[in-house]
């Protein structure tokens, strides 16, 4: 395989932007186009391909824009739909590519089309949405839940139905059963593709149907107090439904109609099951998110295994891609510790597969603690006391030291950590050996070494101490070597040549003769083979 013979998506990093954290450009504590902008120079610096911008369209922001009330336009929080075209010139300009979020199941509440549904029963609209009848005792059709707690069916008074959400009540699902609905949120990707947008992340798409015959869904027997009110039962009958497949298929068919366009969905499931996001023969998501890393144990026997399952269960021709942090959970240094940073990231950036990397992950951000007062998450207020809140993993990105770390010039609409001063991006830039140069200089050898970006992957050992494997193309080897331990530990290395980067600075360059070697602790290694 050549680098030819690849698409852009497929040899590329992806960077994932949270705008209401990333930057702000006129005081209101709220990150805006115009401040992404004004920061593509680093990403380019950073050495990422692609920019996945999470909802910009207008919105009440009861679930922060994935309510969306417009889906062909800007929310003015955000800035313009001429401030986004200047974004895609300079990201185009600078060899970024673009990627939207968006959002199919459900609107907001305050989309005209919503409104217009809700005005009667014989609204032209009506079925636009998921309206059904009570039970004769007026009590919801079903006992489906909402992710974000309660029931997942809202009664309206005007029209003595009830209508579904599987999240917040402000956030009804669409009903892509009617054809003309399908027809409006497909012309919708087309409004944005024609402004020029490389491709899109699809939201929640594994909730696009629901069952027909409106079968309540089975208790889950493991759930306990504590565990999300969601998972009260199984969602048999609200997730993962046999129809979403067409309906993945229309959405690519209008990506195929433009050139070097990529569809990534969001869906949260067994390896198995994810793979028929893929479609028939390949016409489903290139790349369905792959989150299983997640919530694999750290540990290199899991990881060993994980590959292995991941890569055997892929559809002929089907892409892998890994993802290591989101919007929606625990920061990496987190969940695995700082000391764990840069061979996690060497991991996720050396494995076979499109890379995603959630914005701030490259300076080891933190879940920063957020006061009751200030907790601007619909889910952790719908269910306080359970730790469901995401505000801790989405709070503002630090540029540079000091009051509000240069993110705004007013109120950060979340609080931004000021505890560790090396923590922002201007200190750890003169710092070569900190995170962000270990990430910089990770990207710049991806890039360089067309086996970490198109090569096969093998593994070559896991231990309970280290994970082995190698990355091969035509002829060129790498063997990527991590230690998940926070001692020394020695490993089989073959044939090496030399060390071409270690998290340890000191080491990387290194030439190696011996076939063992003793990786420090907390140390990862790219080496390269004879």
């Amino acid at each position: 395989m050549r680098n030819k013979d690849l698409a852009w998506w497929q040899t590329g990093v992806i960077y994932q932007i949270y705008p209401r954290s990333f930057q702000d450009s006129n005081g209101d504590g709220i990150g805006d186009l115009p401040g992404i902008t004004a920061r593509l120079d680093h990403l380019v610096d950073l050495g990422v391909d692609a920019i996945w911008i999470s909802p910009i369209y207008p919105s009440p922001m009861a679930d922060f824009g994935y309510d969306v009330s417009d889906y062909c336009s800007v929310d003015p929080r955000f800035g313009t739909l001429a401030e986004f075209d200047e974004l895609v010139a300079g990201a185009h300009t600078r060899g970024l590519r673009i990627i939207l979020d968006f959002v199919p199941n459900h609107s907001s509440d305050q989309h005209a089309w919503f409104v217009d549904s809700r005005s009667g029963r014989r609204s032209p609209k009506r079925d636009w949405y998921v309206w059904r009848d009570p039970k004769p005792d007026g009590s919801p059709p079903t006992n489906w839940l909402s992710e974000f707690g309660g029931q997942a069916w809202t009664f309206d008074e005007g029209t003595g139905q009830y209508y579904y959400h599987a999240y917040l009540k402000e956030q009804p699902d669409l009903n892509w059963r009617n054809p003309d609905l399908q027809g409006a949120m497909l012309e919708a990707l087309r409004f944005w593709l024609e402004r020029d947008v490389d491709g899109f992340r699809v939201d929640a798409i594994h909730h696009l149907f629901e069952d027909e015959l409106l079968r309540d869904n089975p208790p889950n027997l493991e759930w306990r107090a504590g565990m999300s009110p969601a998972r009260a039962v199984i969602r048999t009958y609200t997730m993962d439904r046999p129809e979403v497949h067409d309906a993945i298929a229309a959405m690519r068919r209008v990506a195929d109609a433009y050139r070097d366009r990529v569809m990534i969905g969001e869906a949260y499931l067994p390896l198995d099951r994810l793979m028929a996001y893929y479609g028939q023969n390949l016409s489903g998501f290139h790349l369905p998110f792959n989150f299983h890393l997640l919530s694999t144990p750290w540990n290199p026997e899991a990881i060993a295994s994980l590959v292995r399952e991941y890569e055997a269960a892929l559809p002929p021709g089907g892409w892998p891609n890994w993802v290591l942090g989101n919007h929606d959970c625990s920061r990496l240094v987190s969940r695995l510790g700082a000391d764990q940073a840069r061979i996690a990231a060497m991991l996720l950036l050396t494995l076979r597969g499109t890379p995603t990397i959630y914005q701030g992950e490259e300076i080891g951000m933190t879940d920063v603690v957020i006061p009751s007062h200030r907790v601007q998450d619909p889910w952790e207020r719908n269910v306080p006391g359970l730790g469901l809140g995401r505000d801790p993993v989405r709070t503002p990105l630090p540029w540079s030291a000091g009051e509000n770390g240069g993110f705004t010039d007013g109120e950060p609409w979340l609080p931004i950590e000021s505890d560790l001063p090396d923590l922002n991006v201007a200190t750890q830039l003169q710092d070569p050996t900190s995170l962000l140069s270990f990430y910089r200089a990770l990207l710049r050898l991806r890039r360089a070494e067309l086996a970490l970006s198109a090569g096969e992957v093998a593994i070559v050992a896991a231990s309970d101490a280290a994970l082995a494997y190698e990355r091969s193309h035509n002829g060129r080897r790498l063997l990527v070597t991590l230690n998940f331990r926070n001692e020394a530990t020695t490993i089989q290395v073959g044939r090496p040549n030399r060390i071409l980067l270690s998290s340890d600075p000191k080491r990387s360059g290194m030439p190696l003769q011996d076939p063992s070697l003793e990786l420090h602790r907390n140390e990862g290694v790219v080496i390269e083979l004879a």
